[in-house]
């Protein structure tokens, strides 16, 4: 047994956030169904998924600051706790329907989400270290983490789809409220209180994160390159759509197929990553990015479906292999007092990407043919894998004895 799972307290966490995992899919699927039931509207779902992603990206940190000065015990809990209620709303008014109701509680909880993700994996990696030691804990942890979340990946749309078709959206809702009440029944020993410089502020703990941002330049660089390369991965989607259908003839079978090879090959790419031995993060974020950009490519060129599958299977294998050693990464370059603050600013990139993705693969296909649109897409992923390349972790982060106390001193 790996020592990750040989620790009960890593066991549970993981296992918390795998049930989180597939929560999360069960509601995203059965709102964005339910709502385009309602309405008729692709428009409003997709309103409801930027209320969910977009908005709350840009209060995490701040959401993240405040819990980690609160002596409060128990407030990762009561996070998830939050989304349960926040979760519960959503369902009452999906019965008596109303769009602004549902796009405010879909942000609400959105927020929640996103703190309570990025103050896991930050509680996650402490606890790891504790118990595996320093770095092998960490890459141990996040390697485990990486294997459930590719796992939700494949199953949680697929689970997702049959529950609401079988039993309806309200049913999958509240299956999602059940696994935010056990996520965050697990959770409740974890206290994510960080002790910093008396009197630090919110506003001085989230200055202090982006000052250590900007005082390491790996760190900087790390966050500038996975912006990019998630711009680049997440416009592929709309891109896909037409790729099949117009291009291959393939239909929605043909869809199918490349989308579930895809997710085969994260679940091995997970696998891969977690079999890779200590180290070699940045050649793992660049090969997995590399990946990515050659499975773009690769569709563009393939002149039949199975030739785009084994592409979307590289694809996959690069996907699952790439963001853990960005998470691996960031940890490394970052104090365990600011992990929290920076986790979530990674929290923020990951939920504002989508939507500037989204938007890249529509205007691309709209330009050009989806050959052309995957050219590009794989292009642009493939050199942002230069950008990994050139990123230097064995620089050692700058010791900050305490940055909230400088900023307090240099204000007097």
């Amino acid at each position: 047994m790996r020592p990750t799972l040989a620790s009960p307290l890593l066991r549970r966490i993981i296992a918390a956030y795998g049930v989180n995992r597939l929560g999360t899919w069960f509601g995203t699927i059965a709102i964005s169904l339910a709502v385009f039931d309602h309405t008729h509207s692709a428009l409003a779902v997709s309103a409801v998924l930027v209320a969910a992603q977009v908005i709350p990206a840009f209060a995490v940190t701040p959401v993240i600051a405040r819990v980690e000065a609160s002596r409060r015990r128990r407030e990762l809990s009561l996070l998830y706790y939050f989304e349960a209620v926040a979760t519960g709303a959503i369902i009452l008014f999906l019965a008596d329907f109303s769009l602004p109701a549902l796009l405010l509680f879909a942000a609400l909880d959105g927020i929640a989400a996103l703190a309570a993700n990025a103050l896991l994996r930050t509680e996650l990696a402490a606890a790891a270290k504790r118990e595996l030691g320093e770095l092998e804990g960490e890459q141990d942890a996040n390697a485990a983490l990486n294997v459930v979340f590719s796992l939700t990946f494949v199953l949680g749309p697929v689970l997702a789809g049959v529950i609401v078709a079988a039993a309806g959206a309200s049913a999958a809702l509240a299956l999602d409220i059940g696994s935010f009440v056990l996520c965050g029944s697990l959770l409740l020993d974890l206290h994510p209180h960080v002790e910093e410089a008396a009197g630090a502020s919110v506003g001085m703990r989230l200055r202090a994160a982006w000052e250590h941002v900007r005082r390491v330049p790996a760190l900087r660089d790390l966050l500038i390159a996975q912006g990019i390369g998630l711009i680049f991965f997440e416009s592929a989607a709309p891109i896909e759509v037409a790729y099949a259908k117009r291009t291959l003839l393939a239909g929605d079978r043909g869809y199918g197929l490349l989308v579930t090879c895809w997710g085969a090959g994260v679940v091995l790419g997970s696998v891969v990553f977690a079999r890779a031995g200590k180290g070699r993060l940045v050649l793992m974020m660049s090969a997995g990015t590399l990946a990515i950009g050659a499975a773009y490519l690769g569709f563009a060129a393939a002149p039949t479906l199975l030739v785009a599958s084994l592409a979307s299977v590289v694809g996959g294998v690069g996907n699952g292999v790439q963001y853990a050693p960005v998470i691996s990464s960031l940890q490394q370059l970052t104090p365990a007092e600011l992990q929290g603050r920076v986790m979530g600013l990674l929290e923020s990139i990951s939920a504002i990407t989508p939507a500037l993705g989204l938007t890249l693969g529509g205007v691309l296909v709209a330009a050009g043919s989806p050959r052309f649109a995957l050219v590009v897409v794989g292009v642009g992923a493939s050199l942002t894998a230069i950008a990994f390349g050139r990123i230097r972790l064995g620089v050692t982060t700058p010791k900050l004895a305490s940055p909230e106390l400088e900023i307090t001193e240099a204000g007097g």
